[in-house]
């Protein structure tokens, strides 16, 4: 069922409305007339991509934001020791996920009474059908499971390399330009605009610088730090025996940083994946942002095309700044992020790339 709700043709019917949900968020952030907290930001955004694309959810403004909050209860307590004493995180962690659970039970329930006005299937929708396929009527229960474990899948991993990827941007405007340049070339930027039609999946596949910076990204901030697998057959490695039935964790992190085939393995370069040089394909198990083998991540091909989606939108519709004196430290738990959140000033693009001003710019202007 996963590989359904991941496929290409699925990606292609989710491409046109994550486009509508990022441009929405960027809309809002060049509005602010203060700087934003990107990696607070990110989290909203991908929360929203996965309750109104993967979901299909027709959920108020209003009620999304109060659903955010408590997701994030949610997930800040998930890890918490389970001792189940008032004010303990565990205690709010339930409490929080008791919460989540009636308002997805909510906006299933209204989603299966309203199919109306719809023009693609979500990942929900090939949920339950699938389901029907096998001869077995998901429960309202393993509906909320399903609903809750595919927001988990694409919220903080992802919120975390959309936060890199700007701050990268940011850093290296360079790598911003070649962006637009290539965008340009196949058509895609033209005087400062998205070509009406232009991004189609196939299109945004074939941008290799655009693939180049996210492979860039996801290899020098991997969102989480490894993996764990159970041993299938005893086996050694440096001397050492590794029993069958034993579990093993593998670093993602440390396999980047050591692997033979990176060169400055510290420096962002995303030419190092481009052609001529293609550092990541030498080797099966030296570039694993998503894992690897039989187990490797689902949902890769949905994270990337979000966030080359959100690159392209970067590139294209905004101007952007760093808000403080210097970069933030990085923090790798409970996945990588700056530890301030990054804060950046946006401005918004108009066709000739100028800076459209804000509302309180333009009073402000009136009255000088």
């Amino acid at each position: 069922v996963f590989s359904k709700i991941f496929s290409h043709e699925a990606l292609e019917s989710y491409l046109p409305k994550i486009q509508l949900v990022i441009k929405d968020t960027l809309r809002a952030w060049s509005s602010n007339p203060e700087s934003i907290n990107v990696y607070h930001e990110t989290q909203k955004l991908t929360f929203r991509m996965a309750i109104r694309v993967l979901l299909g959810f027709r959920i108020p403004d209003e009620e999304l934001n109060r659903l955010f909050e408590v997701y994030q209860q949610f997930v800040e307590n998930v890890f918490s020791l389970p001792v189940d004493l008032p004010f303990s995180g565990y205690r709010r962690g339930i409490r929080a996920r008791e919460t989540l659970q009636k308002g997805l039970e909510k906006a299933i329930q209204e989603k299966l009474q309203n199919t109306q006005g719809k023009d693609y299937a979500d990942a929900l929708d090939i949920l339950i059908e699938s389901g029907k396929e096998h001869g077995k009527e998901l429960t309202m229960q393993e509906l909320k499971d399903g609903t809750l474990e595919l927001i988990f899948a694409a919220y903080a991993t992802t919120a975390s390399a959309s936060t890199s990827l700007i701050m990268q941007l940011l850093k290296h405007p360079r790598v911003l330009e070649k962006l637009r340049e290539e965008l340009r070339s196949k058509g895609i930027l033209h005087n400062g605009c998205i070509c009406e039609g232009s991004l189609r999946l196939d299109n945004i596949n074939s941008l290799q610088y655009l693939d180049c910076i996210i492979k860039e990204v996801l290899r020098l901030f991997t969102p989480i730090s490894g993996g764990y697998r159970t041993v299938l057959q005893t086996f050694e490695l440096d001397g050492f025996q590794i029993p069958k039935g034993w579990s093993v964790m593998y670093s993602i992190r440390d396999t980047h940083d050591t692997a033979p085939v990176f060169k400055d393995v510290d420096i962002f370069d995303p030419d190092r994946f481009g052609q001529g040089r293609s550092e990541d394909k030498d080797g099966r198990f030296h570039y694993l942002p998503f894992g690897g083998g039989v187990r490797t991540c689902l949902g890769k091909h949905l994270a990337k095309l979000f966030l080359k989606a959100l690159a392209i939108e970067l590139a294209s519709t905004s101007r952007f700044e760093l808000a403080t004196r210097t970069f933030p430290k990085i923090t790798l738990v409970p996945v990588v992020h700056p530890v301030d959140g990054l804060k950046v000033k946006f401005f918004g693009l108009d066709s000739n790339q100028n800076e459209i001003l804000t509302g309180t710019d333009a009073m402000l202007g009136a009255t000088v």
